[in-house]
């Protein structure tokens, strides 16, 4: 199973919230220090206006009610994601779609799809290592569409690689005169553990991929790298699967 415990390089909301709170705490510090000094010198034959200093008052209070009111919210935030992390551990072993470019290869399969948003010249699917170095490439469709991607893991002069993250990335041409096309890709890998730190859920895939919950747009049952699924030219998925899937954030 992928090592969750080695995530780093994302950023949470606890910082904001901690910065927030310092503050607050800050500006309640120095209310304080203004009020004992206020006291300190004021003269009772000539007091000060009692209304202005009941404001100070209610400021005060309204300072500390919004620390308190931040802690809880910061109580709250960690309980739904224990309770999220919780529920998102029946994933396990069960084949999701994410939306993202590095896809896992194990047993010498990784799946993936691309989308293109327009009509293109020409376009080419990529497949590079972690040090970014093209392992393999193909000729991919030119029409609009949502197409599957499957590779074997091996490079383009046939070797089999190690199994592992790679990163597929789908290039095109245009005619001339027109915008870039939009391309979007998805990948697939079979969900091996659940993490979580102080605002994001993350699930590993295969041994060495690692994704936000948030991210995985169906669910599959453990059997879809077993099954192979054709695609016509308009990239509609013409396959016969018996196997049903669950759209999540549908």
């Amino acid at each position: 199973m992928v090592d969750l415990s080695a995530i780093t390089g994302y950023t949470t909301n606890t910082t904001t919230t901690d910065t927030a709170t310092s503050t607050l705490s800050a500006d309640m510090n120095t209310f304080l220090k203004l009020l004992t000094t206020q006291l300190q010198y004021q003269d009772p034959l000539d007091p000060m206006d009692t209304a202005e200093f009941t404001n100070q008052l209610v400021q005060y209070s309204a300072v500390e009610q919004q620390i308190q009111t931040n802690s809880k919210l910061d109580n709250l935030v960690t309980l739904n994601i224990s309770n999220l992390a919780a529920q998102a551990v029946s994933y396990i072993d069960k084949v999701v779609q994410v939306l993202g470019d590095v896809m896992p290869l194990e047993n010498g399969v990784a799946k993936a799809t691309y989308t293109l948003d327009k009509n293109v010249t020409s376009s080419v699917i990529t497949v590079k290592d972690m040090n970014g170095n093209i392992v393999y490439s193909e000729a991919g469709n030119k029409d609009a569409g949502t197409y599957d991607f499957e590779w074997d893991g091996k490079d383009s002069d046939g070797n089999q690689l190690e199994d592992g993250a790679y990163q597929i990335a789908v290039t095109t041409n245009v005619a001339s005169g027109e915008t870039a096309a939009n391309v979007v890709t998805t990948i697939f890998g079979k969900v091996t553990g659940i993490a979580s730190d102080e605002s994001t859920i993350y699930v590993g895939l295969g041994d060495s991929v690692t994704s936000q919950l948030g991210d995985i747009l169906t669910i599959r049952n453990d059997g879809y790298f077993d099954k192979k699924n054709t695609t016509t030219d308009t990239g509609t998925d013409t396959g016969t699967d018996s196997d049903s899937d669950t759209v999540v954030g549908a």
